[in-house]
């Protein structure tokens, strides 16, 4: 597969690596030349830099590695050369005092729409920290990390969830885009317990066998 890449930080190196490493060809973009060229060296085979509009079209997959505030404004730049394809957002609106910045508003994955009619956004690797998608793999207690996924495109969903498990992680469906919200929603509140509260956020919910409470029958 051909992977774009938006951005020059941590995520697009972390994610970026995974997929060099399966195999697929991926092209660093950013502002600065020079550093996309020092991330594809980094990221090392089958990795080349160019400027974001060559990033962008380069890849049948395209990686929103970009701040929120950046987001819109970047993929609106290049958006002819994203049509057709799937764009990754992998952002998190989340401010001081862990506030969510698109409350009542559009979720940062319809902003990225928004911003590219044309292409098909799919809601991805946002709940995680960058040093957790350098993990080879993100395995806890033997149990891979499980990734949720949002988009309205089956075609792109399908992509990206092939990505997924070239991070050594499982997709798991998250519906249609207009759920990114409630992704993005989440990352706030995980981040406010991890960070805020030093709370362990797995231990909020009991496992699958007793989401509906114990069998009593």
């Amino acid at each position: 597969m051909r992977i774009g890449v938006l951005g020059t930080g941590g995520m697009a190196d972390a994610l970026a690596t995974h997929w060099a490493r399966a195999g697929h060809h991926v092209t660093i973009g950013g502002r600065d030349a020079d550093k996309a060229e020092a991330l594809a060296r980094r990221v090392g085979t089958g990795t080349e830099s160019g400027s974001l509009s060559e990033a962008a079209r380069s890849g049948e997959v395209v990686l929103a590695a970009l701040p929120f505030a950046a987001g819109a404004d970047v993929v609106r730049g290049v958006r002819s050369e994203l049509v057709g394809k799937a764009l990754i957002d992998c952002s998190n609106p989340v401010g001081a005092g862990f506030r969510l910045l698109t409350e009542g508003g559009p979720s940062a994955a319809r902003r990225l729409a928004s911003a590219a009619p044309g292409a098909h956004v799919v809601k991805a690797f946002n709940l995680c920290h960058e040093d957790v998608w350098r993990m080879r793999p993100p395995v806890f207690d033997g149990r891979p990390l499980s990734v949720p996924v949002c988009g309205d495109d089956e075609t792109a969903l399908g992509l990206v969830r092939t990505l997924v498990h070239d991070t050594g992680c499982l997709p798991v469906s998250g519906g249609g885009l207009e759920r990114a919200a409630l992704l993005e929603a989440t990352a706030a509140l995980y981040i406010a317990l991890w960070v805020g509260e030093g709370a362990d956020v797995q231990a909020i919910a009991p496992p699958l066998a007793y989401a509906t409470g114990p069998d009593v029958g």
